[in-house]
């Protein structure tokens, strides 16, 4: 029996995520975040890993690290060309990445979802291993 393990937000938001979300619950919790303006989002594993999903409302970037100072992978859509902004960090920084690096918010959500159920990205989903 393959045990995954539980997932909590490590910020507080308000939004009642202090203690362990189940796919469903962090993507619903992930939509009202992004719907109140809070584009960056982080979560902490049981076993240390994180997983960091920025946003600009339209893409996103999704990374998943071993633990902190891990340069991680990170979902990708290969065939995307051009830079998107908008990305907005917690702290007010206004970041762009490459369209190949962000993937659009649904495949971002769907992928965190997956990541979040089995432990690892949907097979299918581009995805950057960064060490």
């Amino acid at each position: 029996m393959t045990v995954v393990e539980s997932w909590v937000f490590l910020d507080d938001h308000g939004d009642g995520t202090a203690s362990s979300v189940g796919p469903d619950e962090a993507i619903a919790v992930l939509r009202g975040r992004i719907a109140r303006g809070a584009f960056e989002s982080w979560l902490s594993g049981s076993s240390g890993r994180l997983l960091a999903v920025v946003t600009n409302a339209e893409r996103a970037t999704v990374m998943l690290l071993a633990g902190e100072g891990d340069p991680g992978e990170h979902a990708t859509d290969p065939g995307a060309e051009g830079w998107s902004d908008g990305f907005v960090l917690a702290n007010g920084q206004n970041d762009a990445y490459p369209d190949a690096d962000t993937v659009p918010l649904d495949e971002a959500l769907r992928i965190v979802r997956h990541v979040l159920a089995t432990g690892g990205p949907p097979a299918g989903a581009a995805w950057t291993v960064d060490r």
